[in-house]
């Protein structure tokens, strides 16, 4: 129980989602021997493990409810022949990378924080990343986004959004080639159908399987007619909305044309 203590609090302070499975009953003619009731299993969102249930091939069993948990961030009590086991998903707040210190990572941060991600920041240049142009981002990263996104993607998973603002080949490619091979469930990128087009070729010249190129949400955001930052972030924040709900809704990826319209109105 200890161990399984200890890796709770280590996951809790990484910020990393974990399941605990718990024995809470056996049926003494049906269960499985050396499984008691309260024994106690974890799986990490990082792939990582702690504990026991006392029989291997119940926590095989176990293991693939605990990951369908860890997607969806539902508890629940499951059943396995005779032993009753219930599923309790330690939750983090989702996370919302945002990559590149462009004009709309600002009011994107804002719109991540209302819409309660835990925001991140990252541009490899330190000079742009800085608590007076990102006060409310809960972290700021000045590293390659490609190799900061490496060494988190481990964890990202459904409820997580990737965004690459960066509008600059050399940064954006790598850093969407790494976010497509994890399962963030919204990765978008900045640009106009040109320079999309531009790097898609980039990204398949990378060996990026068509398959994942299609995640790529972009040009980025939801077709709503905004020109200014704030309100090119709100469009985002929408897209990832719709994304994380399954809802249909009208994707500049989806259309043609320019992406943004003639003046009208203010």
């Amino acid at each position: 129980m200890l161990e399984v203590l200890s890796f709770v609090r280590e996951r809790v302070a990484d910020e990393v989602p974990l399941v605990l499975a718990t024995v809470v009953a056996v049926d003494g003619a049906a269960g499985t021997a050396g499984t008691v009731p309260g024994a106690t299993w974890a799986l990490g969102g990082d792939g990582t493990r702690a504990g026991s249930l006392g029989d291997e091939s119940l926590e095989q069993s176990v293991e693939g409810d605990a990951a369908d948990a860890l997607g969806t961030g539902s508890s629940g009590v499951r059943r396995y022949g005779g032993v009753t086991v219930f599923l309790h998903v330690v939750d983090v707040p989702p996370r919302l990378v945002v990559v590149g210190a462009a004009d709309v990572s600002g009011p994107l941060v804002s719109v991540g924080k209302v819409l309660g991600f835990r925001v991140v920041v990252c541009d490899a240049r330190p000079a742009f990343v800085t608590r007076t142009r990102f006060p409310d981002a809960d972290e700021l990263v000045a590293d390659w986004p490609n190799r900061y996104l490496a060494s988190i993607a481990s964890t990202l998973g459904p409820k997580d959004a990737v965004c690459v603002l960066t509008h600059d080949a050399k940064f954006d490619v790598p850093a969407l080639a790494t976010a497509l091979e994890t399962r963030a469930g919204y990765v978008g990128a900045m640009g106009s159908r040109r320079t999309h087009a531009d790097r898609v070729a980039r990204l398949r010249a990378a060996g990026v399987a068509d398959e994942d190129v299609g995640r790529v949400m972009a040009p980025i955001g939801l077709d709503l007619g905004g020109r200014t930052p704030a309100e090119v972030a709100v469009a985002i924040g929408a897209e990832i909305v719709a994304v994380r709900c399954g809802a249909s809704a009208p994707s500049l990826r989806d259309g043609a044309g320019p992406i943004h319209r003639e003046s009208g109105p203010r």
